[in-house]
């Protein structure tokens, strides 16, 4: 009797056995949140050939699936792969031989940090970036003399950290033909006391920039590697790389058929007027990882250089309002242009006066509700009249809950109390169209999406300053602020049925932390530590 019981039971076991599907991965005894329609959290997943073949239960799903791959997180949190909604992946990437003057609090801190670096620099040309003259105790542009002093036969370029103003020495502005009666439309050179400063702004920089070597093709690819790596390290397995040139794209793709590049890019070709007429007969691109689905274009500057577009004078530069960086009429033309195509136009916008011209040449195209996903990045300075314009029209605010953090000590000054109210103003425009994309905006601010989910929810810096938050009414939910760095992003690049949530028939894009960013006490928010990271249902980190 117990051999014919036993005979039984084997039989039923083999049985289960056949019966089961192959998987390359399973995840076991973890808290999966999905970020599907309705939110809900799983224990198991189940993945092959990178795309999610179930989710569920751990129980139901290892008596139908089996795998050489088991993975037990003992209740750990998980995640869909977070993604960065605007940043600039390949610039940073090849920005690595640059002088790095992040943090710096002094211009006499800039001169010391060029002056080493100078020894060693890989080129002629002293490149430095990212020094923002709002840390510093004296919180006014630098002046170009100290650089001639020390550098009278070297050019030096330093560029400030938002990427719309630099400070050049006179051998740099000698080699781009500037002089103090130099103009340029959408630019500042500016002049003190009948001299050159050597402070460029926005449209002005590109007359140093053309001068300046590219780095070779190699190094280049290694750069990409290398901010890869940091990427993946931080969560992101997808990103919105925002104004590349066409021989950038090529170098992804070099680096992708290399196996070397495995990042999911949806790139924003740069606003070249060559490129267009090209890139609508072809349309949206897509190469393996990489996608290619509209264009990044500048309406204005950037509020630390006051080159902002504002409706009404800055609060602490009277008779300056900023400006837009072309005319008009060149934004009317690019909508034209773009409106029978399936490509998106993505506009960065600053100042309000910035968002209120694009909101309506956009609308004059767009005219009602539509799913055509055109963006304004940053949308940082919103008139209180033009926030319905966004709904209206189904324009799309992509915006960067860090800057509000980062220039909330300062933007008072330039924008007086009024105008505060209605900047940074993340939950007002989450109600135009009920979805918001994030990103960090990266080299502008640092990589770490934890950094983006806890200013969007907590609206206050690393240090937990200030303490009740800043602006507090405009800060986003913790389920709006995942949603925001996954789904909500893939969606502003029409990418939400392949990625950006754990659903059957999805790319296996997760992460592993050591906490759940759901429930953990506010203040424990930044020590979350991302454990691994997948990609296609492998491991990248």
């Amino acid at each position: 009797m117990m051999k014919k019981l036993f005979s039984i039971f084997t039989i039923c076991f083999t049985l289960v056995l056949m019966a089961q599907k192959n998987a390359d991965l399973i995840i076991t005894n973890a808290k999966i949140y999905t970020v599907n329609q309705n939110f809900d959290t799983a224990e198991s997943m189940v993945i092959s050939n990178g795309k999610i073949m179930a989710i569920g239960k751990s129980t139901d799903l290892l008596k139908k699936f089996k795998s050489k791959n088991i993975q037990n997180l003992l209740g750990n949190t998980v995640f869909p792969g977070l993604i960065d909604a605007h940043c600039h992946f390949t610039g940073f990437a090849t920005d690595q031989w640059k002088c790095e003057l992040w943090g710096t609090k002094s211009w006499e801190e800039i001169l010391k940090k060029i002056s080493e670096y100078a020894k060693t620099a890989p080129k002629e040309w002293l490149y430095g970036r990212s020094w923002d003259q709002n840390d510093w105790v004296v919180k006014e542009f630098p002046n170009k003399e100290k650089l001639d002093e020390l550098f009278p036969n070297r050019p030096v370029y330093l560029k400030r950290i938002d990427g719309h103003a630099a400070v050049a020495n006179q051998k740099a502005l000698d080699i781009a033909g500037i002089t103090k009666d130099s103009k340029i439309l959408g630019g500042e050179i500016e002049v003190k006391n009948g001299k050159l400063t050597g402070i460029l702004v926005d449209n002005a920089m590109l007359l140093v920039e053309k001068h300046i070597p590219e780095i070779d093709d190699e190094l280049a690819i290694r750069y990409f590697s290398d901010l890869q790596k940091t990427c993946f390290s931080y969560g992101l397995t997808s990103l919105h790389d925002c104004g590349i040139s066409e021989e950038t794209l090529e170098l992804l793709e070099k680096a992708q058929s290399q196996n070397v590049l495995k990042m999911k890019i949806f790139a924003l070709m740069k606003d070249d007027p060559d490129y267009y007429d090209r890139w609508i007969k072809k349309g949206r691109y897509m190469n393996k990882n990489i996608t290619v689905g509209g264009f990044k274009v500048y309406s204005d500057g950037a509020l630390g250089s006051r080159g902002a577009c504002l409706n009404h004078d800055y609060a602490d530069k009277k008779g300056w309002k900023g400006f837009l960086l072309s005319d008009r009429k060149h934004f009317e033309d690019l909508v034209k242009k773009l409106k029978n195509s399936n490509l998106q136009m993505c506009t960065h916008a600053i100042g309000d006066s910035a968002n209120r011209t694009i909101l309506q040449i956009y609308g004059e195209v767009l005219g009602i509700k539509n799913d055509r996903r055109w963006r304004i990045e940053h949308a940082q300075i919103v008139d209180k009249n033009d926030f319905d314009l966004f709904g209206k029209y189904s324009i799309i605010p992509s915006v960067q809950p860090t800057h509000a953090t980062s220039d909330m000590y300062w933007a008072e000054e330039r924008l007086g109390k009024d105008r505060l109210k209605y900047s940074y103003a993340y939950e007002d425009l989450l109600k135009q169209n009920s979805w918001l994309p994030l990103g960090t905006d990266f080299p502008v601010e640092e990589i770490s999406p934890l950094k983006t989910f806890y200013s969007a929810v907590a609206r206050k810096d690393s240090k937990h300053f200030p303490e009740g938050g800043f602006q507090k009414e405009n800060a986003l939910t913790r389920e709006q602020a995942l949603r925001g760095m996954t789904i909500w992003a893939a969606k502003a690049a029409f990418q939400e049925n392949e990625i950006g949530s754990l659903e059957v028939g999805k790319s296996g894009d997760f992460i592993i932390v050591d906490q759940d960013l759901m429930t953990v006490p506010e203040v424990k928010i930044l020590d979350t530590k991302v454990l691994e990271t997948y990609s296609n249902g492998k491991k990248v980190f």
